[in-house]
C-alpha cells in the first residue's frame, strides 16, 4: 500500500536507508535511480530524511522521558556477562535558518557519540597481557597514532621524526582476542551534554548493560565525559577507564619536548613511561612526568601551546587528572576493553556523512541525519522496529515529486 508519499513503506525505507549512508543527499539520489530505477531528487530526499530522522528523535526522546519517570522497560530479559560504554563527539557546520539563499552564520559545532556495547570475555587471576602490543612499541606507527587523535588545535611542532624502526620480525598468528565485541548500538545528538548524558544512560538501561556483571566507561580525559560517568554510570558500578591511546599521544609528545631535540632519547623515554603505564606504575610514571617538567620550568599563562614546558605541564595535568583510571593490569583481568577505538571508529562513519567543508546544516536537519545514521550503525533491530510502527503520515512535498525512472 502506497504511504501519501507516493511509495510503499518498502521503498521509502531504501530511499532513506541510502539518503543517510550516501555522501550527500545527490550521490544517494544518483545511486537511487542507477541501482533501483526510482527517480527521487536530492532536495527531497532531504525533506523525507529531516521528517522520518525527526520522527525517529522524538520516539528517542519520550524513551527518555519514560526512563527519567521510572517507566522504561528493559527490552532484554538476561544481561550481558560484560559490557562497555565509551564516549566522545565530532564536528559538524551548521548555519542559520530563513536567511536568505547562501550560507549564513556558518559555525563548526560539536557532536556527541556513545557506543553502548555487550561484550564476550572471561575474568582471569593473571594479566592476559603483560607486554604492550607491537603498535606502540614502533616508532612511525606510535607517531601516526599520536598524530591521528591530538586534540591540540595546531600541531605539534616540537614532535620530531622518530628514529628509523627497526627490522620486524615476521608477524605471527594472531592470538584469539580476551574481549570481543558482541553487540553494539549507537547514540548521537547535537543537544548540550546534560540531554545527552540523559539519550546514553536511557540507551544504557534499555539494553540492560547496567545489570552486566564487569562494566566500564572508557573515554579520553575530556571533564564532560567524566562528568556524565560520574552521574550516570558511575552509581551503577561501571568503571572509569582512560583510553590508554590518548594516554600514548600524551607521553609520546611529553617525551619529545624534554629531550631537546634527540629522536633516539625521546624515544627511549616514551617507551619507558609507556612501559610504566602499561603495567600499571602509576605513581612511578606521575614522579618521572613531574621530574622532568621541573628541569624545563613552569610555562607562564603566555606560554604557547607547543613550548615543551606546556606540553610537558599538559600530560603532568593529564595524568594526574586520570591516575585513578590507570589501573590497566586490573582491567584487563577483568576483561575490560582499555581503548576507546569503537566509538572513535563510529565517529569517523558518522563523520562521512555529516561532516565537511561543503556541507552546512540546519540543526534540525543535522540532528535528523544523526538519529538516521545511529539507528544504521546499530546492531540490534531498532531500524525494522522503526519502520514497523505506524507512521503519521503527510506530504514532504507537492504531488508529482516522486517518479520511476524509465
Amino acid at each position: 500500500m502506497l504511504g501519501t508519499e507516493g511509495y510503499s513503506p518498502r521503498v521509502l525505507a531504501q530511499a532513506v536507508r541510502q539518503a543517510s549512508k550516501a555522501s550527500s543527499f545527490e550521490d544517494a539520489s544518483d545511486d537511487l535511480r542507477e541501482l533501483g530505477g526510482i527517480r527521487i531528487s536530492a532536495t527531497q530526499l532531504q525533506r523525507l530524511c529531516g521528517r522520518i530522522g525527526g520522527e525517529w528523535a522524538q520516539h528517542r526522546d519520550r524513551e527518555v522521558q519514560a526512563f527519567r519517570e521510572q517507566r522504561l522497560a528493559c527490552a532484554y530479559a538476561a544481561a550481558p556477562v560484560a559490557a562497555a560504554v565509551m564516549l566522545d563527539g565530532g564536528r559538524v557546520q551548521t548555519r542559520a535558518a530563513e536567511s536568505g539563499r547562501g550560507v549564513h552564520e556558518a559555525r563548526w559545532r560539536e557532536t556527541k557519540v556513545a557506543c553502548c556495547l555487550s561484550l564476550s570475555s572471561q575474568e582471569t587471576a593473571t594479566d592476559p597481557q603483560p607486554e604492550p602490543p607491537a603498535k606502540f612499541l614502533n616508532p612511525p606507527r606510535v607517531a601516526q597514532l599520536a598524530a591521528d587523535i591530538k586534540r591540540r588545535a595546531r600541531g605539534a611542532p616540537g614532535r620530531l621524526a622518530p628514529p628509523l624502526a627497526k627490522k620486524q620480525p615476521k608477524k605471527k598468528k594472531k592470538k584469539k582476542r580476551p574481549t570481543r565485541q558482541r553487540v553494539r548500538t549507537v547514540v548521537a545528538t547535537m543537544a548540550d551534554s546534560e540531554t545527552f548524558g540523559w539519550q546514553m544512560v536511557a540507551e544504557v538501561h534499555r539494553r540492560g548493560l547496567d545489570r552486566a556483571q564487569r562494566k566500564a566507561c572508557v573515554c579520553d580525559g575530556q571533564k564532560y565525559n567524566w562528568t556524565l560517568y560520574e552521574m550516570h554510570l558511575a552509581p551503577s558500578g561501571f568503571i572509569g577507564i582512560l583510553d590508554f591511546v590518548h594516554l600514548v599521544a600524551y607521553l609520546h609528545d611529553a617525551a619529545h619536548a624534554c629531550t631537546k631535540g634527540d629522536p633516539s632519547a625521546a624515544w627511549k623515554q616514551y617507551e619507558q613511561w609507556m612501559r610504566w603505564a602499561w603495567s600499571g606504575q602509576r605513581d612511578r610514571l606521575l614522579a618521572s612526568l613531574r621530574r622532568a617538567a621541573a628541569q624545563l620550568g613552569k610555562p607562564t599563562p603566555k606560554t604557547a601551546e607547543e613550548d615543551p614546558r606546556r606540553v610537558l605541564a599538559d600530560t603532568v595535568g593529564y595524568v594526574s587528572n586520570n591516575r585513578g583510571r590507570m589501573k590497566y593490569p586490573y582491567y584487563r583481568k577483568l576483561g575490560l576493553p582499555i581503548s576507546s577505538a569503537p566509538v572513535e571508529s563510529t565517529i569517523k562513519q558518522i563523520n562521512r556523512r555529516v561532516k565537511g567543508t561543503e556541507k552546512f546544516w540546519l540543526k534540525g536537519g543535522a540532528e535528523a541525519m544523526l538519529q538516521l545514521r545511529a539507528a544504521y550503525l546499530s546492531e540490534d533491530d531498532r531500524v525494522s522496529a522503526y519502520w514497523s510502527r505506524p507512521r503519521p503520515y503527510a506530504r514532504a512535498a507537492g504531488p508529482g515529486r516522486f517518479r520511476r525512472a524509465a
